[in-house]
């Protein structure tokens, strides 16, 4: 994008200089996304409390003439972790919890794998990812959907074992923002949808935002979810429309459930620069919990980037309540991304300048999403521009050429050996503590596998070598897995484990912290 430069009278710490949003930025936006063959992409963006730009560009289904606009809601991921957080703020505004109280303290029957960090984990724990988990550990319970409800889903935290020790690293979960979802109901006696539309989205001014499912399929300008999966992998190959309906199981709601237009995002923008102010003089929340939401609290590694991208490398990066952290050029980033399958977002808050901005897609061209997002940075932060949309796009068009290499790699020559046992000997019911039953079945054609607290993530396994399948699923959208036996000295099966065929497969399909065992057949 060219830049737009606005001379000002006066500049002072007090009034940043006022920069319009770039000049020519419809008509970028729009040609940038003819060039990736995204269907629809929406931004918002607000300066110094006013909302300069709430817009939409392409369709909100491929295939047919509705376009986007500033109303249209998108499903915008793990953004909604801010809301979550500020769900949690209200309460605490209203004295009904403490951010430093013990989550037992009112929800008594919560348990973590520990008892003694079932005692000491926090409310504010709940959100800044230290818990002693892996990485997205748990998210099968809701990834790519589930039978099971929020409060079985927090019930079952208490299997997941912990990769470190509490409060020691830095790991990124959902799980446990479905538990500060289950802990507000306690609270309030509200589901977590029903208390963020009543107390967050509708008093925040973001009216055609919706909590839940239902109320979301109901609003007639929706964006529908689109991804490339006719390829060696997922994002490689023409777009296609997902079945909308066929979505993250909701008990995960609270990490990441909320769908909202360009509209919404600008009056969250507004109450995230304002400190909870709302434009009528009332408060959404305090100026004090506005901080804490923004204050760091867990560090965060730092990934390196390539030369080409430098400049996007942070020096220091934390994640606050909700929302992470971090330095670019010289200057404190706010903000978050966000992801479900068939859409992606991206929020930015920028507080020295006043400026927040957000961009929300229903694809999943990550390229073409962070070149937005740093080619906007640079420019309210006057910068020459970079060539960030190429930039981006090229690492992550080279990120899934790695993720083919890697595929032909593992191919090329599987050792043929094995399996140790007849095909149908490999049948049975295996259960795992934390997800439950997996199901091995078998028929003339060979052996199925069947998840069995998660509708409809059933298929076939093919021989892979010794004794380890693959997975064949009936629905391409899932990704595939390894499924390796164990045997004991006697031929007997002790134990099934996995892992995701792709390197580059998301940190949500968590197959590697299963451990499946044997059940036994009553008989």
């Amino acid at each position: 994008m060219k830049r737009l430069l606005v001379l000002t009278l006066f500049v002072s710490l007090a009034m940043p200089a006022w920069a319009e949003p770039p000049a020519d930025i419809a008509e970028s936006v729009e040609a940038l996304r003819q060039k990736i063959g995204a269907p629809g992409v929406s931004i918002a963006i607000v300066e110094d409390g006013k909302t300069t730009l709430a817009r939409g560009w392409g369709v909100r289904k491929l295939g047919e003439a509705a376009p986007v606009d500033a109303e249209t809601i998108f499903q915008t991921g793990s953004t909604g972790k801010a809301m979550t957080a500020a769900a949690l703020a209200v309460l605490v505004d209203e004295g009904k919890i403490g951010w430093d109280d013990p989550v037992i303290q009112h929800m008594p029957w919560f348990r973590m794998y520990d008892p003694w960090v079932t005692r000491e984990i926090t409310i504010r724990d709940l959100l800044v990812h230290r818990s002693g988990l892996g990485l997205g550990q748990g998210d099968l319970m809701f990834v790519p959907r589930t039978h099971l409800t929020r409060k079985q889903t927090v019930e079952r935290v208490a299997y997941l074992k912990p990769k470190t020790s509490f409060r020691s690293a830095y790991a990124y979960d959902n799980i446990l923002y479905a538990v500060a979802g289950q802990l507000i109901e306690e609270v309030t006696g509200q589901t977590w949808e029903d208390f963020i539309r009543a107390r967050v989205l509708r008093p925040g001014g973001m009216k055609n935002a919706t909590s839940d499912s239902e109320e979301r399929f109901a609003t007639p300008n929706r964006s529908w979810p689109h991804a490339r999966l006719s390829g060696p992998l997922r994002g490689i190959g023409p777009q296609q429309t997902l079945d909308e309906r066929d979505e993250l199981g909701r008990n995960g709601a609270p990490a990441g459930g909320l769908a909202l237009s360009a509209d919404d995002m600008a009056a969250w923008l507004r109450i995230q620069l304002a400190h909870g102010a709302l434009p009528d003089g009332k408060r959404l929340f305090s100026e004090k919990q506005a901080m804490e939401m923004w204050a760091p609290v867990t560090p965060m590694p730092i990934t390196p980037l390539p030369d080409a991208l430098k400049p996007a490398q942070p020096t220091q990066q934390a994640y606050a309540l909700g929302w992470q952290v971090q330095d670019y050029r010289g200057h404190r980033i706010i903000q978050h991304g966000g992801g479900v399958f068939g859409s992606i977002t991206r929020v930015v808050l920028i507080p020295d300048r006043q400026v927040g901005f957000a961009i929300m897609m229903n694809s999943e061209d990550s390229g073409m999403l962070l070149g937005l997002t740093y080619d906007l940075l640079d420019h309210y932060l006057d910068q020459p521009d970079y060539g960030w949309i190429q930039k981006w796009e090229d690492w992550y068009q080279s990120g899934l050429a790695g993720g083919v290499e890697f595929l032909k790699q593992s191919k090329a020559s599987p050792a043929q050996s094995g399996p140790s046992l007849a095909l149908a000997r490999y049948a049975g019911r295996y259960r795992d503590p934390w997800y439950g039953d997996v199901v091995i079945g078998s028929d003339r054609k060979g052996l199925t596998i069947d998840f069995a607290s998660t509708p409809r993530m059933a298929g076939r396994l093919d021989h892979w070598q010794y004794d380890s399948f693959v997975t064949r699923f009936d629905d391409p959208a899932i990704e595939p897995a390894y499924v390796t036996f164990a045997l004991d000295a006697d031929g007997e099966i002790t134990g099934v484990t996995m892992k995701a065929v792709s390197k580059i497969a998301d940190f949500s399909w968590d197959y590697h912290d299963l451990d499946l065992k044997p059940v036994e057949d009553k008989k």
